[in-house]
């Protein structure tokens, strides 16, 4: 991932601060001694380097960018720390919640702001007047940290998108391959134990004719029940059944997989959880079995433990073997090449994920790998807590360290008082609204309504702790927060926001698009400005001034207003981008998704077309020579059937259908989306209750098809049902877990979809959707192809007599 190039930022920050001090003191007049200019080229020097350095140890370069630039504010005049100081730690600390984690960052916040704090008392003592240097500082440090979390998860779940894009991508040119595979699978199937059966059979029963009459009519009445069995085979691979439970899931693979090392003498225990379809599970099972084939070679008899589990953000694969026992011998130590670990590696990384493996205390040997999980998140290491632990107790020894002076100053040289400092104030208040921001994802509305009711409370700070500083500056500390909370709301609004998306990602905004931002966030703006406007007038009023109220008021809301309005604009401008990101990647996961369903729906009507010509041809012709009596045509059409099968086995492999001629995909290839789409990380389940009608009108068949892959491409991470049901000569279509699908753009499609052959589209709850069509022969849409001989564009066939729910 590209990151901009921020090296010369330290260099910046020297060259600022030598305009500050010593430039700003030579301008006056006023030569520095050189003592004072070679404590700051000591102190800048390894500041520069430090910040130099900063990506690579970030906590480190926040201890010595801290400690020098307090060591040298002591011999140092006023402001000859001050740039290093405050935006050199502040870029230290911003790095160091962007590379490293939210515990650490926060950890290291606070025990910074706890330094300074101390470290301020042991130089000047308790005698400050007011604290409000304090507060900024601690607002600046709060700041930095805020942005490099916010950098640090904005990047996270930047890679996230792209690894489910990768995924994406690999899974497109996997699903046509594993349909074929698929489909080869089950026509051999059908070749070697039905066909073939009957060919020996007949043949069996016609040289025996003689000797064992009765062998005929067996021959027949095999050869007619063969020939029916052959026919709903053949009729499973054109259409398979939408049951997923009887299709071989990953899990059910990898406890074949153990079964069959146990039958070779291994003791191997297992915990092995479902698994998705994809990559992932591939990726497992060629681990697992790789790691299984090791410890046959090499600890024959040794006790093995699979461990495979999948979740949110990672899939766990261990296999831990433990020492051979004593007397084992490997027959199988040399017939390894060498690369099994390069392999299992390269097949991890492949998936997105890291593998480590090496011996255990044990004298055993462990293999594990760590893969994307449902959100396709990086995957990230834990930390133990003994690093935890390590991490508190050198914060608190940093901490702590400011205080050995304090110690040793006595009692009556610590001034007394009895008034609370208005710095001390400021801060609880900051405390409180730095507090209320962590609950405003989860309760916007209450959090908002806290924050303007903290508002009025700075400028009666302000009276109670005599504050003398800048009047103006207490009410623009406490509109910052409020400013926060509005660009949240701003930028969710425009998340939301109905219409199509944005077209390019620029800067402009015109009015129609801020037209449902100011609708969803109008109370609150009002109010942000009512009450700030009010809070900068009491400030100002109360420290006197010799304006007009009238101007005081004006000039308070004119700024209000301004602040409030660059909030908006900023929030907008960050949902807008957000949403073109994610409109951008959702279209990209729609375009690989519809592509990799057509190529595999395409080929699979190629090898239906050819089993309707000629396999299912010849066996409708088996079973009229047997159910006629005559056994000699029964065995010349099995073998004619069996020779087509092996010749259309023979065209599986070969190329697949033109691009301009790939039918389009109807019903039947539901079960090919939800593959393509649990593949890619999402948890997609399709039922198809038995009222669905076995033939479907074309134009019907088509528009059905199209509005769930427009329903499941705005589906996130959480589980989506699709089911299918028919009454009232109505197919009806409800998808629950969608709330994306629900408003918006995709809502709009899926209206104009269904329009054309006068459906309807309702959503409620919030993240359902049900559309009904009306099951009456309309116009085919022109340029649209069905695929396939006539009448098979209709739905997965519901079985015969098959009542109820049936799931795929």
């Amino acid at each position: 991932m590209k990151r901009t190039d921020d090296r010369l930022l330290p260099v910046l920050l020297i060259c600022v601060q030598a305009v500050v001090w010593p430039g700003a003191a030579l301008a006056r007049g006023t030569v520095p001694p050189a003592s004072a200019l070679l404590v700051a080229i000591l102190v800048a020097g390894p500041v520069t380097a430090a910040l130099a350095l900063r990506r690579t140890r970030p906590v480190t370069t926040l201890v010595l960018v801290a400690a020098a630039c307090a060591l040298g504010a002591g011999p140092l005049p006023t402001g000859a720390m001050a740039v290093l100081g405050t935006a050199g730690v502040a870029l230290a600390l911003f790095t160091v919640a962007t590379e490293r984690d939210a515990f650490t960052s926060v950890m290291c916040t606070m025990a910074l702001a706890a330094w300074q704090f101390l470290h301020m008392i042991g130089l000047h003592g308790l005698s400050d007047q007011d604290g409000l240097d304090l507060v900024l500082t601690a607002l600046l440090y709060a700041t930095a940290c805020g942005a490099g979390l916010f950098v640090r998860r904005a990047r996270c779940a930047r890679r996230a998108a792209e690894q489910l894009l990768k995924r994406a991508e690999s899974e497109r040119h996997r699903l046509p391959a594993a349909e074929l595979r698929r489909m080869e699978r089950e026509l051999h199937d059908v070749s070697a134990h039905h066909l073939t059966a009957v060919v020996v059979t007949a043949g069996a029963a016609l040289g025996l004719r003689e000797a064992r009459p009765e062998l005929a009519d067996e021959a027949l009445r095999f050869a007619v029940g063969t020939g029916h069995e052959v026919t709903r085979a053949l009729g499973a691979v054109r259409a398979p059944s939408p049951s997923r439970e009887e299709l071989s899931s990953p899990e059910d693979r990898l406890l074949d997989l153990v079964e069959g090392f146990r039958r070779l003498g291994q003791q191997v225990d297992y915990e092995i959880g479902p698994l998705p379809d994809g990559s992932v599970a591939d990726a497992a099972f060629g681990i697992v079995r790789e790691a299984l084939t090791n410890v046959a070679r090499h600890a024959p008899g040794a006790h093995t433990r699979v461990r495979c589990r999948y979740g949110d953000t990672r899939t766990d694969v261990v296999v831990t073997s433990s020492a051979p026992p004593a007397g084992a011998t490997a027959h199988g130590a040399d017939l390894g090449g060498g690369r099994g670990t390069a392999f299992l590696r390269s097949r991890a990384r492949e998936a997105g994920g890291t593998l480590t493996s090496g011996p255990t205390a044990d004298g055993g040997w462990e293999v594990s790998a760590a893969l994307p999980g449902r959100t396709a998140a990086p995957v990230e290491r834990s930390v133990p807590r003994g690093y935890r632990l390590a991490q508190l107790t050198a914060a608190a020894g940093l901490v702590l360290q400011p205080l050995l002076p304090v110690l040793v100053i006595r009692a009556e040289d610590m001034p007394s008082g009895s008034q609370v400092s208005a710095g001390a104030l400021f801060a609880l208040l900051a405390a409180a609204q730095a507090v209320t921001l962590l609950w405003l994802r989860r309760a916007p509305r209450a959090a908002t309504g806290v924050l303007l009711a903290l508002a009025p409370l700075w400028p009666v700070a302000m009276a109670v702790g005599d504050y003398t500083g800048p009047v103006v500056l207490p009410p623009a500390l406490s509109m910052l927060a409020t400013c926060g909370a509005l660009v949240a709301h701003a930028a969710q609004a425009s998340r939301t926001a109905a219409g199509p998306p944005p077209a390019g990602n620029r800067a402009h905004l015109s009015p129609r698009w801020l037209r449902p931002v100011a609708a969803a966030t109008a109370t609150a703006v009002t109010l942000a400005v009512a009450v700030h406007a009010a809070a900068a007038t009491a400030a100002v009023l109360g420290r006197g001034t010799t304006a007009p109220v009238w101007a005081v008021a004006a000039s308070a809301t004119a700024g209000a207003s301004v602040a409030v309005g660059a909030a908006l604009w900023g929030g907008t401008l960050r949902g807008r981008r957000d949403r073109f990101v994610q409109g951008t990647r959702d279209e990209r996961l729609a375009a690989w998704t519809e592509e990799a369903v057509r190529d595999a729906w395409a080929e699979r009507r190629r090898i239906a077309a050819g089993l309707e010509t000629t396999v299912l041809a010849r066996t409708a012709d088996m079973v009229a020579e047997a159910e006629a009596g005559r056994l000699d045509g029964t065995a010349e059409r099995a073998r004619e059937a069996l020779t087509a099968m092996r010749a259309l086995l023979d065209t599986v492999g070969e190329g697949g259908t033109e691009v301009a001629r790939r039918p389009q995909p109807t019903l039947q290839a539901l079960d090919l989306l939800a593959h393509q789409c649990r593949a890619t990380g999402r948890d997609v389940e399709i039922r198809l209750t038995g009222r669905v009608p076995e033939r479907l009108p074309t134009a019907v068949d088509l528009t059905a098809y199209h509005a769930a892959e427009t329903v499941l491409a705005a589906s996130g991470e959480g589980p989506t049902v699709l089911e299918l049901d028919a009454r009232d000569d109505m197919l009806t279509l409800t998808v629950t877990g969608v709330p994306g699908a629900a408003h918006g753009i995709v809502r709009e499609r899926l209206v104009a979809r269904v329009a054309a052959l006068d459906g309807t589209v309702t959503t409620g709850p919030a993240d359902t959707v049900h559309l009904r069509l009306p099951l009456t022969p309309g116009t085919e849409a022109p340029g649209t192809e069905a695929g396939g001989t006539p009448g098979a564009t209709g739905a997965p066939v519901a079985g015969q007599g098959d009542e109820g729910e049936r799931e795929r």
